[in-house]
């Protein structure tokens, strides 16, 4: 009985035989396929390596079951000694074929390599905070053989191919320190005191959450103000001004920027500090 079972698991002349084979190697490579990925997310959640470390081994993950496919189907076709003979037939005289296969695979083979060059060269890492374009805005969440996934500040996820976001210039937040100078413009009206204008945008920018001090030591015996406001131009109708204020966490620059415009809307309207009256113009009858 031993024997007529072990014949038939290895009787690779058979339907059956064959099929039975191919079964019993795909679901060992997907066995494989998931202990390797189960322990790369272990090693991701328990370690404490950086970004790009974080990085790699996420890619790598995401790499393996392609990788363990491929090698599963080139191990079948080897071993079977059916399969082997149609490979050879056919890989010594469909060079047309290949041609095609290869065009065909031209896209997928490029966003591969882009996806390796990605995860080499580092332009951004998962957790990175990236700007691609107004509407291309978000929170790197995944890197993959095929696309890197961006998650935009509405949760939704942006899935662009990793050959286009490769050639892309990209507005990386975060790729050294998350400290980031964000420019906060308010308009004041022609006749404004500028000076009061400019205490109360110092005053609320200071009173905010993750606004830190970047001024150097020698500001500091100087002291130069921490927040810088500027008269950047004057117009017909409005002074247009703008305070740089440093933050700590490039994530929540929005949400200061909104806090600050409104309290110093309020402070505006409480001190009496001119606003701006658009000119309308008349059309001549």
């Amino acid at each position: 009985m031993k024997e007529l079972l072990f014949q038939y698991r290895f009787d690779l002349d058979s339907f059956s035989g064959i099929l039975g084979y191919v079964l019993i190697v795909i679901f060992f490579s997907w066995i494989i396929s998931r202990i390797i990925r189960s322990l790369m997310v272990i090693l991701i959640n328990h370690s404490k390596m950086d970004r790009y470390g974080r990085t790699s081994i996420q890619f790598f993950r995401n790499s393996i079951k392609f990788f363990i496919g491929l090698l599963c189907i080139i191990y079948i076709i080897i071993t079977v000694p059916t399969f082997r003979n149609k490979a050879a037939f056919i890989f010594s005289g469909a060079g047309i074929l290949a041609a095609i296969i290869g065009f065909a695979a031209q896209a997928a083979l490029s966003n591969l390599i882009a996806g390796a060059f990605i995860v080499i060269f580092r332009p951004f890492r998962v957790g990175d905070y990236i700007k691609l374009d107004e509407a291309r805005v978000g929170i790197v969440e995944d890197i993959t053989l095929r696309h890197t996934v961006i998650n935009n500040f509405e949760n939704k996820r942006l899935i662009i191919p990793n050959s286009v976001i490769s050639t892309d210039s990209v507005l990386n937040h975060t790729i050294e320190d998350s400290q980031i100078l964000s420019f906060n413009n308010f308009k004041i009206g022609i006749k404004a005191d500028i000076n009061l204008a400019r205490q109360i945008i110092q005053e609320e920018a200071l009173k905010l959450p993750k606004v830190i001090d970047n001024r150097t030591p020698e500001e500091i015996i100087k002291d130069i103000n921490q927040i810088d406001v500027r008269v950047i131009d004057v117009y017909p109708d409005h002074i247009h001004i703008r305070a740089y204020v440093w933050i700590c966490e490039p994530f929540s620059e929005f949400k200061i920027k909104c806090a600050l415009k409104e309290a110093v809307h309020k402070r505006f309207i409480v001190e009496g500090v001119d606003l701006p009256i658009p000119i309308i113009k008349r059309l001549a009858i």
